[in-house]
């Protein structure tokens, strides 16, 4: 699913470019909406192959879809259109997923054999290696969805493929290195005590799905732990609180860390303050609420969700502090707030802008420039012939295929929508 604004929204509704009838299977990564949230269209214009996922990514899939099929049918009555899909598709998408487990090889097809592997990136998520043979000669190709940024809090590192002859590979911080790791506890440990000193209200733009999870389990250690001062936080997004009861069920996906902790009694998503706010009403009270506070809302890209309620009431004090600790699309929102906007628009009205905004690059999920070309080059046992480097800006993506060639000499291709090559 195209995200990033209306311009690039508007490319969902462009034909897919292949007649989804004669798809035989689909590989799912992961349950982020930019990876899956056109499989219900794919089997609404006739594709009924299976969907091979991990269990993780089945259920998180089927909350993400519904929830997309709730917005996508509210917007298209307001714009008079016809919807992209509507929640019986997913569910009949959702009938076709077959899951698998990590390191488990399966056979797709005759000519097809694929493994999931740990990509690191959320819960569940996976990079596929996926061995294709025709006459009688068989090639290695590893797609690898989103890649982690280890180390990251309850999913485990990155796993590595040992070979392959063609590699399809993100690019989404190809240009970044991140900050270290340990600077994003400190970070926002400071963020919040700063707040509770002014008086003042931190909104964190968070994804429903792994960001949100994440800053609860280091709100979880900083709470417990005294590191920051009392203060009331709310988790302000249904979708968040949804993907958070799944996160409950697959606690032997956590690393050792998050284990051993439960192991002690520990529950990392809950602790001294906490409030989770599903319905409309709840999340209306939260302003009757005085500051200091701290508010998790959707959407990370702060395009529609909660988070823009929160802004039109908060935006304007200079007290108040936005922490922007998700990815922004060029353009979009987030990106002007950033760039250091005074003003800016949110759902068609236009806010002064007075609160302090800063971000915080090192929760990102996805790895950066280095973990990429170190990624790709743990392929030592066979070097790919090609790497495609896609899933990234423009900019990111030409500037991974420039260290793929002048750090280890290898032939990275940005393509363009329409080539073709043969493998």
């Amino acid at each position: 699913m195209f995200q990033g604004g209306k311009f690039a929204e508007e490319h969902n509704l462009d034909p897919f470019g292949f007649d989804p009838k004669t798809i035989d299977f689909v590989l799912l990564t992961h349950a982020h909406a930019d990876h899956c949230g056109r499989l219900p269209r794919l089997y609404k214009e006739g594709f009924h192959g299976q969907v091979y996922a991990t269990e993780p990514t089945k259920d998180f899939a089927r909350i993400m879809l519904l929830d997309s099929a709730r917005v996508i049918f509210s917007e298209a009555l307001a714009e008079n259109r016809l919807p992209l899909y509507l929640a019986e598709d997913v569910e009949g998408v959702m009938a076709l997923f077959k899951e698998q487990n990590y390191r488990e090889p399966f056979q797709p097809t005759a000519d097809i054999r694929v493994q999931a592997r740990d990509a690191g990136h959320i819960l569940g998520s996976a990079f596929f290696e996926v061995w294709v043979k025709e006459g009688g000669v068989e090639k290695k190709l590893v797609f690898s969805g989103d890649l982690g940024n280890p180390p990251q809090p309850i999913v485990r590192d990155t796993e590595f493929a040992d070979s392959a002859d063609l590699v399809v590979l993100e690019s989404t911080y190809g240009g970044r290195i991140h900050e270290p790791a340990e600077m994003r506890l400190k970070m926002l440990q400071e963020a919040i005590t700063e707040s509770v000193g002014r008086g003042g209200v931190l909104m964190i733009p968070a994804f429903a799905l792994e960001r949100t999870q994440e800053v609860l389990y280091e709100l979880n250690h900083l709470v417990e732990n005294k590191l920051v001062p009392p203060v009331p936080i709310f988790i302000d997004s249904p979708l968040a609180i949804k993907a958070t009861e799944v996160y409950k069920k697959y606690i032997n996906l956590y690393d050792a860390e998050s284990r051993a902790l439960i192991s002690a009694g520990d529950d990392l998503f809950n602790f001294p303050g906490i409030h989770y706010t599903p319905t409309p009403s709840e999340s209306k009270k939260i302003n009757q609420w005085p500051a200091p506070k701290v508010i998790l809302a959707g959407s990370g890209m702060l395009v529609g969700g909660r988070i823009g309620y929160h802004l039109k009431y908060n935006l304007g004090d200079p007290k108040n502090h936005l922490l922007i600790i998700s990815w922004q699309p060029q353009g979009g929102l987030g990106r002007q707030l950033l760039e250091g906007a005074k003003s800016v628009v949110v759902a068609g009205e236009r806010l002064a802008v007075k609160a302090r905004v800063s971000a915080i690059g090192a929760y990102s999920s996805h790895a950066d420039q280095p973990k990429l070309l170190h990624w790709v080059k743990m392929m030592a046992q066979k070097t790919p012939q090609k790497v495609f480097v896609v899933h990234g800006e423009e900019k990111q993506s030409l500037m991974v295929a420039d260290g793929l060639k002048e750090k280890l000499g290898l032939n990275g291709v940005v393509p363009v929508v329409g080539e073709v090559f043969e493998i």
